[in-house]
């Protein structure tokens, strides 16, 4: 594959190559914008350290509850069910995850509109924002399998075309995360350098990867390295808690091999400044549930109906 004047970012590639300094900055705004935002100057400095954040309980449990009423109606849904942006496990008919959901949701488009939560993605991307992707993860006990190591930049950038490391994912737990049932672990630092991946991609990899990512994924000798220079952390707690990651950081997760189910709210917003070209893996782009390249315009914040928790 020929690599393309305008890709910083050149991954899956025919033979392995050195991984390197991230070309982009991590917290984007500065000056008065920076310093204006909900996140204090600590909060972005950790950020820029680590690559994420956590704040337990930012959802009131009374919205988490309906939230979870949503999720339990999805799962009785035949049409939702059906739907090419419903991902199954593998071999099986249980829902591992439900894409689109800020489009299924009214509930939950008011969230990634939230004052509060867009105020921090300014802060964070130094501009306005839409959303590239939102969905549910769904990890039931005693079966959800887990996700593998994985920086998310590499894949919308290779899949998607998203040309620059200027996008966040914000996750909310929508069950308890507790050591045992599977919960989101991420390398600190791992976000400041770019691992490129082997391995050409097959048009519509989408269809197997989500189910189990096997392309895309760094190798054990850079995966070693960047978790011995940071380790893991697995932040756990309560229903409502919000973990803010930043695009290239990476992280995985284990199986539910507990009784109690783990699921979560997932919304990556993309600065506008940052749209999607053509995929730098050469393919045809993903369905827009996956790579959003229709409703990029700037999203407005919702009014003060149902929000985050205001005590």
């Amino acid at each position: 594959m020929d690599i393309r004047t305008d890709d910083f970012y050149p991954t899956r590639l025919e033979r392995p190559t050195s991984s390197f300094e991230r070309l982009d900055p991590v917290v984007h705004s500065t000056g008065k914008q920076r310093s204006d935002g909900p996140l204090s100057e600590t909060g972005l400095a950790q950020y820029e350290r680590d690559g994420f954040l956590v704040f337990n309980q930012f959802l009131d449990q009374t919205i988490v509850e309906r939230f979870r009423d949503d999720l339990r109606a999805y799962e009785q849904d035949d049409g939702i069910l059906r739907s090419e942006g419903t991902i199954t496990e593998p071999g099986k008919q249980e829902i591992r995850s439900i894409f689109g959901i800020h489009e299924l949701s009214d509930r939950f488009d008011r969230l990634t509109r939230d004052p509060k939560i867009l105020a921090m993605v300014h802060q964070l991307l130094g501009s306005d924002a839409y959303i590239h992707q939102s969905r549910i993860n769904f990890k039931p006990g005693f079966h959800g399998k887990g996700f593998d190591w994985h920086s998310d930049f590499e894949t919308w950038h290779a899949e998607d075309g998203m040309p620059r490391m200027r996008a966040v994912s914000f996750s909310i737990t929508l069950t308890e995360n507790m050591p045992f049932n599977g919960p989101l672990m991420l390398v600190p630092g791992s976000h400041k350098t770019f691992i490129p991946c082997v391995g050409r991609t097959p048009e519509d990899n989408y269809q197997s990867s989500l189910k189990k990512q096997e392309l895309g994924v760094p190798n054990d000798t850079d995966l070693d390295r960047m978790i011995e220079r940071g380790g893991i952390k697995a932040p756990t707690g309560p229903a409502g808690s919000l973990i803010i990651f930043e695009c290239n950081t990476l992280h995985a997760s284990n199986a539910n091999m507990s009784p109690w189910p783990r699921s979560n709210l997932f919304f990556v917003y993309n600065s506008v400044e940052n749209q999607l070209a053509q995929p730098f893996c050469g393919n045809k782009p993903r369905p827009e549930f996956l790579g959003n390249r229709t409703n990029t315009t700037a999203l407005q914040a919702a009014g003060p109906r149902e929000s985050r928790r205001t005590g």
